[in-house]
């Protein structure tokens, strides 16, 4: 059975009821007919099925067709019974899959397994720990992910490169707050030893107590950071229609200086301190900046991207965060919490991934090119639109018109010789 029209010789219409997959889903046969090709016999019988993204051999049928299919631990071969002719030869992959060699010429994979489907998922949700996805898919807390009951534990080298610890943090039992902007934690991370695309070093994370969503800015210097709490402040109170009662920080320069103190006065905010050199009294806030660290040094350990993108992956790395992770003694995401809706995660793709963008933005000659290549960098927060690096342009843009790959391993962005350590 297969999903491509292209591959039949002869196709008649053909209702053949449904085909059920291994994880229940079901799609309709709409015809029947013989493939075949150059480097291929033809092959009778074969189902087309709406919307099945492989193309799939029956051993069983193969065998009633007078053939003969011999398996070893490396290979299989498809062998005609009286002339003893090699028909079909195929080639068990490192996913424990046979695939035919004709077919799989321009493809990596000719079968998704469950396993790789939740690895699959696992990357697309910033590589999330197995345990929280099975928890989002079988709650329902999101919409847009399959049913990830059954999984086999993987190690996975961009999680243990980018994440592995000595021993964990322990985080608070409760939340003191009882509605968002209640209490806002916030913290300074920098300086990078790397500047990113855009210029800079510095990253501002603020975290709503109650919710634990969170927001990133990113700065020049550390004297930004007043003009972007403000800007952040302003924006998320006419969001939520509601004032900040509280701000926590730590004693840094960044936000005790008179301009910060005059507009928590004006505003009437109570900004609140943790203790010199006690970190664990902004727990929030250092933990939040741990996990986005990792969670991005793990995106760009993945597809192996220049260190100059790290501030695309601190950005995704937020979004993904407010979308699955559950805040405390809750089964509900800071996302949830915060807009009183779940969120979709139909949309999310691989971080770093080639893709191909629409050139829409200019006058294109009749045989040009319709698309540039890139690099897949994230969301964006102001549209329905994708962040992708522009490989021939070489800048960031916001577009919806993106086709995602995300199998194929994509170009590695430039970047200078010496920018290559990124902690």
């Amino acid at each position: 059975m297969t999903g491509d029209r292209s591959r039949f010789i002869s196709l008649e219409n053909y209702d053949g009821g449904n085909v059920s997959f291994g994880d229940n889903r079901k799609a309709q046969i709409i015809g029947k007919g013989c493939v075949g090709g150059d480097q291929m016999p033809t092959l009778k019988d074969v189902f087309l099925v709406d919307g099945l993204k492989h193309n799939l051999l029956s051993i069983s049928q193969l065998c009633d067709k007078g053939n003969k299919v011999i398996f070893d631990s490396k290979s299989c071969k498809v062998l005609n019974e009286k002339s003893h002719k090699v028909l079909l030869t195929g080639l068990r992959t490192k996913d424990n899959i046979y695939t035919i060699e004709e077919s799989c010429e321009n493809e990596s994979m000719c079968l998704m397994t469950k396993d790789q489907e939740n690895q699959l998922w696992h990357q697309r949700m910033g590589h999330i720990n197995y345990k929280l996805m099975k928890i989002l898919s079988k709650k329902e807390i999101v919409r847009g992910i399959p049913k990830l009951d059954d999984y086999k534990y993987e190690v996975c080298k961009a999680c243990q490169m980018g994440k592995q610890i000595k021993k964990s943090f322990k985080g608070l039992k409760d939340i003191s707050s009882t509605r968002p902007l209640e209490l806002i934690h916030m913290d300074l991370i920098g300086p990078a030893p790397v500047q990113s695309i855009g210029g800079r070093k510095y990253i501002l994370v603020m975290v709503d107590d109650y919710s634990r969503f969170g927001w990133v800015a990113f700065l020049h210097a550390k004297s930004d950071a007043v003009d972007n709490i403000i800007r952040i402040c302003k924006k998320i109170q006419v969001e939520k229609d509601c004032k900040i009662k509280k701000i926590r920080s730590d004693h840094g320069g960044e936000f005790e200086n008179e301009r910060f103190v005059d507009f928590c006065e004006n505003h009437g905010i109570n900004h609140q301190f943790s203790a010199p050199k006690t970190p664990q009294q902004n727990g929030v806030a250092e933990r939040r900046n741990r996990v986005i660290q990792e969670m991005a040094r793990t995106l760009l350990n993945e597809k192996n991207l220049a260190r100059n993108l790290w501030a695309e992956a601190v950005n995704t790395a937020c979004y993904l965060i407010n979308r699955i992770y559950l805040t405390k003694n809750t089964n509900k995401t800071p996302y949830e919490l915060y807009f009183g809706r779940k969120p979709n995660l139909g949309y999310l793709k691989v971080f770093g991934s080639k893709c191909y963008i629409l050139r829409d933005r200019e006058q294109l000659e009749k045989f040009d090119s319709k698309s540039d290549e890139g690099i897949f960098l994230g969301y964006s927060d102001k549209s329905k639109a994708y962040r992708v690096f522009n490989l021939r342009s070489m800048t960031v843009m916001e577009s919806a018109h993106v086709v995602i790959d995300e199998i194929n391993q994509t170009k590695k962005a430039p970047h200078d010789d010496e920018e290559e350590t990124f902690c």
